[in-house]
Protein backbone atom coordinates (compact mmCIF):
# COMPACT_ATOMS: atom_id res chain seq x y z
CA UNK A 1 0.00 0.00 0.00
CA UNK A 2 1.26 3.84 -1.04
CA UNK A 3 1.52 6.14 1.25
CA UNK A 4 1.48 9.96 0.35
CA UNK A 5 5.57 10.65 0.54
CA UNK A 6 6.27 12.92 3.75
CA UNK A 7 6.80 16.95 3.05
CA UNK A 8 9.80 18.91 4.74
CA UNK A 9 9.69 23.27 4.60
CA UNK A 10 8.28 25.44 2.60
CA UNK A 11 10.88 27.17 0.16
CA UNK A 12 10.33 29.88 1.83
CA UNK A 13 11.78 28.92 5.28
CA UNK A 14 14.91 30.19 6.46
CA UNK A 15 14.98 32.90 3.89
CA UNK A 16 15.99 36.62 4.56
CA UNK A 17 16.51 37.88 1.15
CA UNK A 18 13.83 36.79 -1.89
CA UNK A 19 15.02 37.36 -5.28
CA UNK A 20 12.99 37.70 -8.41
CA UNK A 21 13.43 37.57 -11.67
CA UNK A 22 10.66 39.80 -13.94
CA UNK A 23 9.38 38.48 -17.31
CA UNK A 24 8.41 35.08 -17.00
CA UNK A 25 7.92 35.27 -12.37
CA UNK A 26 6.30 38.46 -12.23
CA UNK A 27 4.30 39.06 -15.12
CA UNK A 28 4.68 38.57 -19.56
CA UNK A 29 3.47 41.01 -21.40
CA UNK A 30 1.63 43.33 -19.88
CA UNK A 31 -0.26 41.42 -17.25
CA UNK A 32 0.99 40.33 -13.70
CA UNK A 33 1.34 36.32 -13.49
CA UNK A 34 -1.38 34.67 -11.75
CA UNK A 35 -0.49 34.69 -7.90
CA UNK A 36 2.46 36.25 -8.37
CA UNK A 37 1.61 39.83 -6.79
CA UNK A 38 0.11 38.88 -3.96
CA UNK A 39 2.65 35.91 -3.09
CA UNK A 40 5.42 38.01 -3.19
CA UNK A 41 3.84 40.80 -0.95
CA UNK A 42 2.99 38.13 1.22
CA UNK A 43 6.53 37.15 1.46
CA UNK A 44 7.64 40.48 2.23
CA UNK A 45 4.28 41.03 5.21
CA UNK A 46 5.85 38.22 6.95
CA UNK A 47 9.68 40.12 7.29
CA UNK A 48 11.28 38.67 3.87
CA UNK A 49 13.31 41.51 1.93
CA UNK A 50 12.15 41.29 -1.71
CA UNK A 51 14.64 42.49 -4.18
CA UNK A 52 14.19 42.18 -8.53
CA UNK A 53 16.74 41.22 -11.11
CA UNK A 54 16.80 42.11 -14.10
CA UNK A 55 19.24 41.55 -17.02
CA UNK A 56 17.31 43.94 -19.24
CA UNK A 57 19.24 46.65 -19.84
CA UNK A 58 16.83 49.15 -21.70
CA UNK A 59 15.24 50.65 -18.10
CA UNK A 60 16.40 52.60 -15.36
CA UNK A 61 15.67 50.99 -11.64
CA UNK A 62 12.98 53.80 -11.43
CA UNK A 63 11.28 53.17 -14.47
CA UNK A 64 11.48 49.49 -13.09
CA UNK A 65 10.48 49.94 -10.08
CA UNK A 66 7.41 52.34 -11.22
CA UNK A 67 6.35 49.47 -13.71
CA UNK A 68 6.00 47.11 -10.89
CA UNK A 69 4.07 48.93 -8.23
CA UNK A 70 1.77 49.39 -10.98
CA UNK A 71 0.80 45.69 -10.56
CA UNK A 72 0.38 46.44 -6.47
CA UNK A 73 4.35 45.70 -6.02
CA UNK A 74 5.50 48.65 -3.19
CA UNK A 75 8.72 48.18 -4.78
CA UNK A 76 11.52 51.12 -4.26
CA UNK A 77 14.39 51.65 -7.06
CA UNK A 78 16.77 50.44 -4.42
CA UNK A 79 15.00 47.31 -4.64
CA UNK A 80 15.69 46.30 -8.39
CA UNK A 81 19.55 45.49 -9.64
CA UNK A 82 20.16 45.61 -13.12
CA UNK A 83 22.47 44.17 -15.26
CA UNK A 84 23.84 47.99 -16.09
CA UNK A 85 24.56 48.26 -12.44
CA UNK A 86 26.66 44.88 -12.53
CA UNK A 87 28.30 46.28 -14.87
CA UNK A 88 29.56 49.06 -13.16
CA UNK A 89 31.16 47.20 -10.74
CA UNK A 90 33.33 45.28 -13.76
CA UNK A 91 33.96 48.56 -15.10
CA UNK A 92 34.93 50.63 -12.12
CA UNK A 93 37.71 47.78 -11.73
CA UNK A 94 38.72 48.25 -15.46
CA UNK A 95 39.17 52.25 -16.30
CA UNK A 96 39.73 54.94 -14.18
CA UNK A 97 37.29 56.90 -13.02
CA UNK A 98 35.44 59.79 -15.06
CA UNK A 99 36.77 57.74 -18.02
CA UNK A 100 35.05 58.36 -21.49
CA UNK A 101 32.43 55.53 -22.19
CA UNK A 102 31.51 54.28 -25.75
CA UNK A 103 27.56 53.18 -24.58
CA UNK A 104 25.48 50.72 -27.03
CA UNK A 105 22.33 50.99 -25.12
CA UNK A 106 19.55 53.25 -23.73
CA UNK A 107 18.55 55.26 -20.85
CA UNK A 108 18.63 52.02 -18.57
CA UNK A 109 22.75 51.53 -19.45
CA UNK A 110 23.64 55.53 -19.48
CA UNK A 111 22.01 56.54 -16.47
CA UNK A 112 24.30 54.11 -14.83
CA UNK A 113 27.16 54.83 -16.94
CA UNK A 114 26.31 58.45 -15.61
CA UNK A 115 25.74 57.79 -11.98
CA UNK A 116 28.65 55.80 -11.71
CA UNK A 117 30.81 58.65 -12.77
CA UNK A 118 32.18 58.28 -15.75
CA UNK A 119 30.92 59.85 -19.48
CA UNK A 120 28.75 58.77 -22.22
CA UNK A 121 29.92 58.64 -25.76
CA UNK A 122 28.17 57.32 -28.68
CA UNK A 123 31.13 57.68 -31.43
CA UNK A 124 34.38 55.64 -31.24
CA UNK A 125 36.09 58.72 -33.00
CA UNK A 126 35.93 59.98 -29.78
CA UNK A 127 38.52 57.43 -28.14
CA UNK A 128 36.73 55.67 -25.54
CA UNK A 129 38.62 53.97 -22.68
CA UNK A 130 35.74 51.39 -23.29
CA UNK A 131 32.77 50.09 -24.49
CA UNK A 132 29.74 48.95 -22.74
CA UNK A 133 26.77 47.32 -24.35
CA UNK A 134 23.58 46.78 -23.25
CA UNK A 135 20.02 46.22 -24.83
CA UNK A 136 17.17 48.80 -25.99
CA UNK A 137 14.35 48.23 -28.80
CA UNK A 138 16.30 50.94 -31.10
CA UNK A 139 19.65 49.80 -31.26
CA UNK A 140 20.57 48.90 -35.33
CA UNK A 141 23.88 48.28 -37.53
CA UNK A 142 25.16 52.17 -36.96
CA UNK A 143 25.39 51.86 -33.61
CA UNK A 144 27.30 47.68 -33.60
CA UNK A 145 29.23 49.48 -35.56
CA UNK A 146 30.56 51.73 -33.67
CA UNK A 147 31.17 49.30 -30.99
CA UNK A 148 33.20 47.40 -33.44
CA UNK A 149 35.53 50.35 -34.65
CA UNK A 150 36.11 51.43 -30.49
CA UNK A 151 36.80 47.80 -30.28
CA UNK A 152 39.38 47.11 -32.72
CA UNK A 153 42.90 45.44 -32.13
CA UNK A 154 46.17 46.91 -33.18
CA UNK A 155 49.04 44.57 -34.90
CA UNK A 156 50.10 43.01 -31.27
CA UNK A 157 46.28 42.32 -30.23
CA UNK A 158 46.01 45.52 -27.95
CA UNK A 159 42.71 47.35 -27.44
CA UNK A 160 40.03 48.60 -24.72
CA UNK A 161 37.54 46.81 -22.60
CA UNK A 162 34.74 45.43 -23.43
CA UNK A 163 31.85 45.07 -21.36
CA UNK A 164 28.07 43.69 -21.91
CA UNK A 165 25.15 43.79 -19.35
CA UNK A 166 24.28 40.54 -20.60
CA UNK A 167 24.48 38.05 -23.40
CA UNK A 168 20.32 36.76 -23.62
CA UNK A 169 19.90 35.45 -26.71
CA UNK A 170 16.31 36.25 -27.21
CA UNK A 171 13.97 38.94 -25.34
CA UNK A 172 10.28 38.07 -24.66
CA UNK A 173 7.90 40.56 -25.66
CA UNK A 174 4.31 41.77 -26.39
CA UNK A 175 4.29 39.88 -29.72
CA UNK A 176 6.77 36.73 -29.54
CA UNK A 177 10.57 36.02 -28.96
CA UNK A 178 12.92 38.52 -30.24
CA UNK A 179 16.70 39.02 -30.36
CA UNK A 180 18.10 39.84 -27.21
CA UNK A 181 21.27 41.66 -26.50
CA UNK A 182 23.63 37.98 -27.05
CA UNK A 183 22.14 38.51 -30.27
CA UNK A 184 23.86 42.00 -30.87
CA UNK A 185 26.65 41.31 -28.83
CA UNK A 186 27.57 37.98 -31.46
CA UNK A 187 27.14 40.45 -34.06
CA UNK A 188 29.81 42.55 -32.70
CA UNK A 189 31.71 39.77 -31.59
CA UNK A 190 31.75 38.21 -35.38
CA UNK A 191 33.20 42.15 -36.49
CA UNK A 192 36.43 41.98 -33.70
CA UNK A 193 36.83 38.32 -32.98
CA UNK A 194 36.77 38.92 -29.07
CA UNK A 195 34.45 38.16 -26.30
CA UNK A 196 32.98 40.66 -23.76
CA UNK A 197 33.26 40.31 -20.00
CA UNK A 198 29.31 39.71 -19.41
CA UNK A 199 27.83 41.18 -15.77
CA UNK A 200 24.00 40.00 -15.97
CA UNK A 201 22.62 36.30 -15.91
CA UNK A 202 23.82 33.66 -15.92
CA UNK A 203 27.16 35.27 -14.53
CA UNK A 204 28.00 36.09 -11.43
CA UNK A 205 28.42 39.50 -11.15
CA UNK A 206 24.89 40.44 -10.94
CA UNK A 207 24.46 38.28 -8.22
CA UNK A 208 27.29 39.63 -6.27
CA UNK A 209 25.85 43.08 -6.43
CA UNK A 210 22.32 41.82 -5.18
CA UNK A 211 23.58 40.01 -2.15
CA UNK A 212 25.55 42.66 -1.22
CA UNK A 213 22.95 45.32 -1.47
CA UNK A 214 20.67 43.79 0.76
CA UNK A 215 23.45 42.00 2.86
CA UNK A 216 21.70 38.52 2.36
CA UNK A 217 22.59 35.59 4.21
CA UNK A 218 20.50 33.17 2.82
CA UNK A 219 18.89 34.11 -0.29
CA UNK A 220 16.30 32.59 -2.52
CA UNK A 221 16.31 33.68 -6.22
CA UNK A 222 13.43 32.93 -8.40
CA UNK A 223 13.51 32.48 -12.45
CA UNK A 224 11.63 30.93 -15.06
CA UNK A 225 15.04 30.23 -17.24
CA UNK A 226 17.05 27.47 -16.86
CA UNK A 227 20.16 28.74 -18.83
CA UNK A 228 20.27 32.17 -17.16
CA UNK A 229 18.11 32.19 -14.15
CA UNK A 230 18.79 28.93 -12.32
CA UNK A 231 22.45 28.47 -14.05
CA UNK A 232 23.57 32.04 -13.02
CA UNK A 233 21.93 31.35 -9.04
CA UNK A 234 24.26 28.17 -9.19
CA UNK A 235 27.26 29.27 -10.29
CA UNK A 236 26.87 32.39 -7.70
CA UNK A 237 26.03 29.47 -4.76
CA UNK A 238 22.14 30.81 -3.97
CA UNK A 239 19.16 28.02 -3.69
CA UNK A 240 16.47 28.68 -6.80
CA UNK A 241 13.31 27.92 -7.71
CA UNK A 242 11.96 27.79 -11.07
CA UNK A 243 8.63 28.86 -11.21
CA UNK A 244 6.64 27.47 -14.45
CA UNK A 245 5.08 30.37 -15.78
CA UNK A 246 7.71 31.88 -17.95
CA UNK A 247 10.23 30.17 -20.78
CA UNK A 248 11.35 26.81 -20.41
CA UNK A 249 8.67 24.00 -19.16
CA UNK A 250 8.66 20.55 -17.62
CA UNK A 251 10.41 19.06 -20.39
CA UNK A 252 13.34 21.32 -20.55
CA UNK A 253 13.17 20.72 -16.73
CA UNK A 254 13.66 16.80 -17.09
CA UNK A 255 16.59 17.78 -19.92
CA UNK A 256 17.99 19.58 -17.54
CA UNK A 257 22.02 19.43 -17.18
CA UNK A 258 23.24 19.13 -13.37
CA UNK A 259 24.19 23.06 -13.26
CA UNK A 260 20.62 24.10 -14.29
CA UNK A 261 18.65 22.05 -11.72
CA UNK A 262 16.64 24.06 -9.50
CA UNK A 263 16.33 23.28 -5.61
CA UNK A 264 12.41 24.03 -6.08
CA UNK A 265 9.96 23.71 -9.16
CA UNK A 266 6.96 25.83 -8.47
CA UNK A 267 3.53 25.83 -10.56
CA UNK A 268 3.19 29.32 -8.85
CA UNK A 269 4.39 31.63 -6.54
CA UNK A 270 2.07 30.56 -4.01
CA UNK A 271 3.76 27.07 -3.85
CA UNK A 272 6.80 28.95 -2.38
CA UNK A 273 5.17 29.56 1.45
CA UNK A 274 3.58 25.63 0.99
CA UNK A 275 5.87 22.80 2.69
CA UNK A 276 7.86 21.36 -0.17
CA UNK A 277 7.45 17.55 -0.61
CA UNK A 278 10.53 15.25 0.23
CA UNK A 279 11.82 13.00 -2.82
CA UNK A 280 11.26 9.21 -1.86
CA UNK A 281 13.15 6.38 -3.46
CA UNK A 282 12.27 2.72 -3.08
CA UNK A 283 13.92 0.16 -5.19
CA UNK A 284 13.18 1.66 -8.85
CA UNK A 285 10.58 3.64 -8.01
CA UNK A 286 10.55 7.69 -7.27
CA UNK A 287 7.64 9.04 -5.05
CA UNK A 288 6.52 12.61 -4.99
CA UNK A 289 3.48 13.03 -2.82
CA UNK A 290 1.24 11.03 -4.09
CA UNK A 291 2.76 10.77 -7.61
CA UNK A 292 5.12 7.21 -8.84
CA UNK A 293 7.46 7.04 -11.46
CA UNK A 294 9.51 3.95 -12.45
CA UNK A 295 12.76 4.21 -14.44
CA UNK A 296 13.23 0.64 -16.01
CA UNK A 297 15.47 0.09 -18.97
CA UNK A 298 15.37 3.20 -21.31
CA UNK A 299 11.63 4.23 -20.44
CA UNK A 300 9.95 6.41 -17.40
CA UNK A 301 6.63 4.54 -16.45
CA UNK A 302 3.90 6.53 -14.62
CA UNK A 303 2.62 4.45 -11.81
CA UNK A 304 0.41 7.13 -10.45
CA UNK A 305 -0.63 10.57 -11.49
CA UNK A 306 -0.74 11.81 -8.06
CA UNK A 307 -3.41 14.42 -7.19
CA UNK A 308 -1.17 17.40 -8.17
CA UNK A 309 0.50 18.03 -11.69
CA UNK A 310 3.44 19.40 -10.48
CA UNK A 311 4.22 16.01 -7.97
CA UNK A 312 4.07 13.99 -11.20
CA UNK A 313 6.69 16.61 -12.80
CA UNK A 314 8.99 16.79 -9.68
CA UNK A 315 8.88 12.85 -9.25
CA UNK A 316 9.77 12.47 -12.67
CA UNK A 317 12.61 15.33 -12.76
CA UNK A 318 14.22 13.58 -9.23
CA UNK A 319 14.14 10.16 -10.94
CA UNK A 320 15.89 11.10 -14.50
CA UNK A 321 18.57 13.62 -12.42
CA UNK A 322 19.18 10.61 -10.46
CA UNK A 323 19.80 8.05 -13.02
CA UNK A 324 23.13 9.51 -14.60
CA UNK A 325 21.57 8.61 -18.48
CA UNK A 326 21.41 11.23 -20.99
CA UNK A 327 18.20 12.29 -21.10
CA UNK A 328 18.03 11.80 -25.36
CA UNK A 329 18.45 7.42 -24.66
CA UNK A 330 15.15 7.66 -22.82
CA UNK A 331 11.69 7.83 -22.96
CA UNK A 332 9.64 9.78 -21.72
CA UNK A 333 5.90 9.81 -21.46
CA UNK A 334 4.77 13.48 -23.12
CA UNK A 335 1.85 13.85 -20.45
CA UNK A 336 4.53 14.00 -17.30
CA UNK A 337 5.43 18.01 -19.30
CA UNK A 338 2.43 19.04 -21.15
Amino acid sequence: MWRRAAEGPAPLDGVDVLLADLDGVVYTGHRAIPHAVESLNAAAASGIRVGYITNNASRSDAVVAAHLAEYGLPVRPEDVVTSPQAAMRLLAGTVPEGSLILVVGGEGLTTEVERAGFRVTRSADDGPAAVVQGFAPDVGWAHLAEASFALARDRDGNGIPWIATNTDWTIPVARGIAPGNGSLVAAVHNAVGILPRVAGKPETPIFTEAVARFAARSPLFLGDRLDTDILGARRAGIRSAHVLTGIDTGKQLIAAAPDMRPDFLLEDLRQLAEPYPVVEQRKDVTIVGTARVALRDNRLDVLADGDRRIDLLRAACAAVWNSGLAIYGLDIPPRIYR
